[in-house]
């Protein structure tokens, strides 16, 4: 992607499920918990750079002494910083105690069984280490404690807000981490006064019996259906609970993902399967992927479940754009879909060259489109193998040494024609200057295509605003004077914001949306912008299950192909020589390519929960009357 979407976070939650000493024995080292977290979470870089967070719990810790230890950092460093800052603890202690994983257990901080690990990137533009997870809510009862990360973001937060004021609480912060922490930790605080009101009423029992009871009879199901009744949104939530309970839960549809792996000595959780796969030195068909609506709960004994908490939703919707473009392409499924997504495209693409392969070189933009690009060249060559048997067969018994050589020399072109060369820092003053650097964040390869003969056709997995293809892609490949540049996508055209956890909730960023704004103005058809607003501000203040996406009808009046045309004339730069083209996938290409994950709601508008609804209306009176915030945030917020 030329402009880097900011996007969901990353969790890992891992569980030890034998004392430290079998660690240090089979291992080597009662800190194995930690090293794999670690692991977890360095993989898991690529989803969020603003911060990253751990906290740790031991179970059955000694009196007067802690038990919920938690450290976190902003900045893309911050994983490096936060385990550094944890191994600083150990770094005075004498290697004889620090090898002992009973003296560790009973003296040293993050010597513990329960791990949570985050990374985050803020949807809400709200940044500092307030907002990095976990978040602690702290107790002396160990049953209180709750320690909360997660991948998640809530289209209701103003309902969630308010339920929390009918409960008579105060909370903290208007933030969907706070506000969950806060629901989360109302119901947990009500489950263990449940069991404490039941247990000194039946048994008579009192002091540390009766919190043993307690912990041991706690229904992390029934809180956690009881606070989630009225989420909407796309998330998975880990919880460590100070007595030793944890848990993962997934939305009911299925929009965030999450992967687990158990068995008698570790439980490991990941938002993503790839990164389990090497930490943990596991085949894929070991790592099993959380259901919508489920939760993964392991209990202080150790005990796993995976209880159904909300029913899975019809609109059942996994994030695509997990497959296109955030989650890693090391994944086995994720890999062979983005080849899919680029053979696909194949029709789109000899059309638009109008099958000149011969004066046709074919790339990338580097780099998240390189596996598409394989694909894509994959089906390019068994068009070609095609053509060439074609051809001999035409030819016959007649055909000479010299046809025939030639007929086999057909080839697909594939050169490296873009490089990634600097980032744009951010330091850099926001003026007319900056567009003249930006025109220089990618280079070419001189002499890599025949100027004036050739085409060229490169490939991306997706176009959301358009302006690095403005400012410097295409700018750039005109260096080589091709006579064609054909920018191709390997996803559908972006039109429509996300709510559940991308960083893309204003429709004026997307060229697609621009492009069909245009497209109305020029054909005077200004009338349908007007309507389309009339009846969004009619809707503005119904509840979010009665509203209406009627942003669908900004699109209604044109094909794929007119928006696309609209596109490529409105992103290429003045003074550009060559033809420009912009050829996208279709949806229903996508869905077949990426038949499990069919959450598509910024190409076609069908959002899986009502939020997206309101969500998508608030985006387009933001557009029109000049507002510029973020659509899923309520308005006491700002």
């Amino acid at each position: 992607m030329t402009e880097a979407l900011k996007h969901e976070c990353g969790i890992a939650m891992i569980r030890l499920l034998k004392p430290l000493e079998y660690y240090q024995e089979k291992y080597g080292t009662w800190r194995y918990g930690l090293n794999k977290l670690y692991l977890l979470m360095e993989k898991q870089h690529n989803r969020g750079q603003e911060g990253a967070g751990l906290a740790v719990v031991k179970i059955n810790p000694a009196q007067g002494s802690e038990f919920v230890f938690r450290e976190r950092a902003t900045g893309s460093s911050a994983i490096s910083e936060i385990f550094g800052s944890v191994n600083e603890n150990f770094a005075k202690v004498p290697s004889e105690k620090l090898n002992d994983p009973v003296y560790a257990k009973n003296n040293l901080p993050f010597a513990g069984e329960l791990f949570l690990g985050h990374l985050r990137y803020s949807t809400t533009g709200k940044t500092g280490i307030s907002y990095v997870h976990p978040f602690l809510r702290r107790n002396n009862w160990t049953s209180r404690n709750l320690a909360l990360a997660g991948n998640f973001n809530m289209t209701n937060v103003d309902e969630l807000f308010n339920e929390l004021l009918e409960q008579g609480q105060h909370p903290r912060d208007f933030a969907d981490t706070f506000v969950l922490l806060e629901s989360l930790g109302h119901y947990l605080d009500r489950e263990v006064q449940y069991q404490f009101d039941k247990f000194g009423k039946d048994t008579g029992v009192k002091g540390q019996e009766l919190n043993k009871l307690i912990e041991d009879n706690l229904d992390i199901p029934f809180m956690l259906s009881s606070a989630s009744k009225k989420w909407d949104g796309g998330f998975v939530v880990g919880g460590l609970i100070g007595c030793g309970d944890s848990f993962v839960f997934r939305d009911p549809w299925g929009i965030r993902p999450a992967f687990y792996y158990a068995n008698d000595e570790i439980v490991v959780v990941a938002s993503e399967r790839p990164v389990i796969q090497t930490a943990m030195n596991l085949d894929v068909e070991d790592i099993k992927e959380l259901e919508a609506g489920q939760a993964i709960i392991v209990k202080k004994d150790g005990r796993v479940s995976f209880p159904q908490i909300i029913e899975k939703k019809k609109s059942f919707a996994p994030c695509s754009f997990e497959r296109i473009y955030f989650s890693r392409g090391s994944d086995a499924d994720i890999y062979k879909e983005r080849k899919e997504l680029g053979k696909l495209l194949l029709p789109r693409i000899l059309k638009s060259i109008d099958s000149d392969l011969r004066n046709t070189v074919f790339s990338f933009i580097p780099n998240t489109a390189e596996v598409a690009f394989y694909g894509m060249t994959q089906s390019l060559e068994n068009y070609m193998q095609q053509v060439r048997f074609r051809k001999i067969r035409e030819k016959g018994d007649n055909i000479t040494d010299d046809e025939l050589s030639r007929i086999l020399a057909m080839k697909v072109r594939t050169e490296k024609v873009a490089i990634k060369d600097i980032k744009l820092r951010t330091f850099i003053a926001e003026d007319e200057g900056r567009d003249d650097l930006a025109a220089h964040v990618y280079d070419v390869t001189y002499d890599s295509i025949r100027p004036h003969e050739d085409n060229l056709v490169i490939i991306d997995d997706s176009i959301v605003r358009g302006t690095t293809l403005k400012q410097s892609i295409i700018k750039m490949l005109d260096r080589l004077h091709p006579k064609k540049i054909v920018i191709v996508s390997s996803s559908p055209q972006i039109r429509y914001p996300d709510c559940y956890g991308i960083d893309m909730s204003r429709l004026s960023e997307f060229a697609a949306f621009r492009a069909t704004i245009e497209l109305l103005r020029d054909h005077q058809m200004q009338h349908i912008i007007d309507e389309v607003y009339r009846k969004s501000a009619e809707q503005r203040n119904k509840p979010k299950e009665e509203i209406i996406n009627y942003v669908k009808e900004i699109y209604a009046p044109f094909t794929d192909e007119q928006i696309s045309a609209k596109m490529a004339e409105m992103l290429t730069p003045p003074g550009t020589q060559a033809e420009v083209e912009i050829v996208f996938q279709s949806i229903e290409n996508l869905h077949e390519a990426c038949p499990n994950n069919k959450g598509d709601w910024y190409f076609s508008g069908n959002y899986p929960t009502p939020g997206g609804n309101r969500m998508v209306n608030t985006a387009f009176l933001n557009y029109i009357e000049g507002v510029d915030k973020r659509s899923y945030l309520p308005k006491f917020i700002y």
